[in-house]
């Protein structure tokens, strides 16, 4: 993530970072989401609209208001939409899923443990941990 200056308005931070702890919360041992296409794949524009949907979800609960706007975003995925009529339905099933695990450390609990594996341990490696989260 670039630094909070580096927006032109804070708030846009929080939505950008809101946005890649969705793709944190897929991982195999948090919530065990597809992750492997790459750039331009059906899987990583699935992956991205989930992110995506996932960061509306926060921005909303958490009574942020960005500037960049969602739609706009998931607008771009649109062939990913096209192709699958339920897609849409499966993006904000896992980004609830995604939001719901990440609102949890608003309560200051440990990190949720995923259906499909353990949580990281405190002593996992730096890059696989975030900042303030065990």
């Amino acid at each position: 993530m670039p630094p909070p200056q580096a927006y032109f308005e804070p708030v846009n931070w929080h939505r950008t970072a809101l946005h890649e702890l969705g793709h944190w919360s897929g991982a195999a041992h948090r919530l065990a989401r597809d992750m492997s296409g790459g750039f331009g794949s059906a899987s990583y524009a699935k992956e991205e609209l989930v992110a995506e949907m996932t960061a509306a979800f926060l921005c909303a609960n958490l009574g942020i208001v960005p500037t960049v706007r969602h739609a706009d975003y998931i607008g771009s995925w649109l062939e990913v939409l096209r192709d699958d009529d339920r897609a849409i339905i499966r993006a904000a099933s896992a980004a609830s899923k995604a939001a719901d695990y990440l609102l949890a450390f608003q309560v200051g609990e440990d990190e949720p443990e995923a259906p499909s594996g353990p949580a990281i341990p405190a002593s996992a490696p730096e890059s696989q941990r975030v900042a303030g989260v065990p």
